[in-house]
């Protein structure tokens, strides 16, 4: 009976899930991303999945998978097909309103900060606002849908079976996965790329490989999103119990006197209505507790259950279980910079299609067709005001930062602004922070310090890309006089940093 930590870190996750989340914002230094989510209407895909106020007081399965994300999905449709498998899911269905997620509504989910919203935003130490995905999918439901494989290096050096990834990825692209459609914005990009000199020209490929690609989308053509809480079709429904807004309050553990452990045996969650359940290990045959919370709710629940810096947890009144100081560490965040060219004219709606896959680092990401009129401009400053003041910290935005992000939200509030975006994103990054808990409430945000750009090879990095960009921009296909393509206020383009979650 152990517990296993899952994870999704990074570009190349379990199971072959290898999903590129989108997550900028017009702040300097600061992102958003959300999807709007109505959890009172009943439109469940599957009999297995249920409101956890459904929920017996106590249950029993082989397996206790805690987070239904773009881990634990796959793993525990896996894992159903020869033992019982449970699902504590913190957030809501994807079922319940698919127009929310369908492509259009990309731009306007970004600005929904509800209780009830498909993610959590949170501003890390370093003044970056961002957020988590709080539903069953997870990052698979909010981010900009791109598909690729891990390269082949990856795999060898991860230690994986070759075979297995490979039949990995074959059953995961049968389920969510297609061939995006290329429109002007999306092919000027990779011709543009090309000119410049990321080359080869690999076409359309699920394969990472340098060069410029077209890679797969979980979008289909008429624009509805498919996420990892579609692999959950591979599950055997008779084997298999999935928890909606079940948020997980601790691990339970005892001491093995055999073994000379602690050893994990249950977990304890509450519901809705603020009732606690609790599950528990089968104690026949293999069974384990897997961690699949993401990022930030993994090392916050191994916390709140009693494993972490010893110190740490003893100021929070939180009973040792075991005094490990390497949780919480590592915590890494891919800096994500965004050039936006505007346009006078609309321009097709797309998310990341086409991408540069650099030797010296970075990725190169295109999408095309925003739309930030005033209100929306509105709500991105609201957003940004409302999580400052649940934070709970001290603000770390100097004031000349501040009027920044106040003339940058300004310069947005004019009739439809619409063009096409250039991103820049850095691979694994070396510069990393550290994760505390704030408070022992698990539906709060820990305290999160990513360090962006500390190491000087982020840097680096970070430069190339955007030079790389601004070639692009300058090349034969793209080359536009800015004058006729900026936006009323200002004839500039505008550059914003953002990041994507990765440790």
């Amino acid at each position: 009976m152990e517990i296993i930590q899952a994870s999704n870190e990074g570009r190349q996750t379990s199971m072959g899930l290898v999903y590129e989340q989108f997550i900028w914002a017009f702040l300097v230094g600061c992102t958003f991303i959300s999807v709007l989510s109505h959890p009172d209407e009943a439109a469940p895909k599957y009999t297995f999945l249920k409101e956890a106020t459904s929920a017996p007081q106590i249950l029993t399965y082989d397996y206790i998978v805690i987070g239904g994300g773009t881990c634990g999905c796959p793993l525990a449709a896996t894992l159903s097909q020869g033992a019982g498998v449970l699902v504590l899911e913190r957030g809501g269905s994807p079922y319940t309103n698919p127009e929310r997620i369908n492509i259009k509504n990309f731009g306007n989910s970004l600005v929904d900060i509800s209780p009830s919203s498909f993610s959590q935003p949170f501003i890390s130490r370093d003044g970056v606002l961002n957020s988590r995905a709080r539903v069953l999918g997870g990052g698979s439901v909010v981010n900009a849908g791109f598909y690729s494989r891990a390269s082949s290096t990856y795999i060898r050096d991860s230690g994986w079976n070759e075979t297995l990834a490979e039949d990995s990825y074959i059953w995961v692209e049968k389920k969510v996965v297609f061939e995006p459609l290329l429109m002007q914005w999306q092919s000027a990009v990779r011709d543009g790329l090309l000119e410049v000199g990321v080359l080869p020209n690999n076409g359309f490929t699920f394969d990472h490989l340098y060069g410029t690609k077209v890679g797969g989308t979980i979008f289909d053509k008429e624009g509805n999103r498919y996420t990892a809480a579609d692999l959950l079709e591979y599950a055997d429904p008779k084997r298999i119990s999935v928890y909606l807004h079940a948020t997980v309050q601790k691990i339970l553990f005892k001491y093995n006197t055999e073994k000379r452990r602690q050893q994990a045996y249950g977990v304890i969650f509450k519901d809705a209505l603020g009732v606690m359940h609790r599950a528990y290990l089968s104690t026949q045959g293999k069974s384990e507790i897997i961690l699949s919370a993401g990022a930030i709710g993994s090392p916050q629940l191994l916390m709140l259950s009693g494993i972490g810096p010893a110190n740490h947890l003893q100021a929070h009144g939180i009973k040792v279980v075991l005094d490990q100081p390497f949780v919480g560490q590592g915590m890494a965040d891919n800096p994500l910079n965004v050039l936006v060219v505007p346009s006078p004219v609309p321009v097709e709606v797309s998310l990341v299609q086409t991408v540069g896959i650099t030797k010296f680092g970075s990725f190169i990401e295109a999408a095309s067709g925003l739309s930030l009129g005033h209100s929306w401009s509105e709500r991105l400053q609201g957003i940004f005001e409302f999580v400052s003041n649940q934070s709970g910290q001290p603000s770390t935005f100097p004031p000349e930062a501040k009027e920044s992000v106040a003339e940058t939200v300004r310069s947005l509030a004019n009739p439809i602004l619409k063009g096409g975006v250039l991103l820049e994103k850095i691979i694994g990054p070396r510069s990393t922070g550290h994760l505390e808990l704030i408070n022992t409430n698990p539906n709060d945000n820990p305290s999160v310090t990513f360090n962006y750009f500390k190491g000087p090879e982020d840097l680096r990095k970070c430069v190339e890309g955007m030079k790389t960009i601004i070639d692009v921009i300058n090349s034969s296909i793209l080359k536009i006089p800015l004058r006729q393509h900026a936006s009323p206020s200002s004839n500039r383009l505008d550059v914003a940093l953002a990041s994507e979650p990765e440790a």
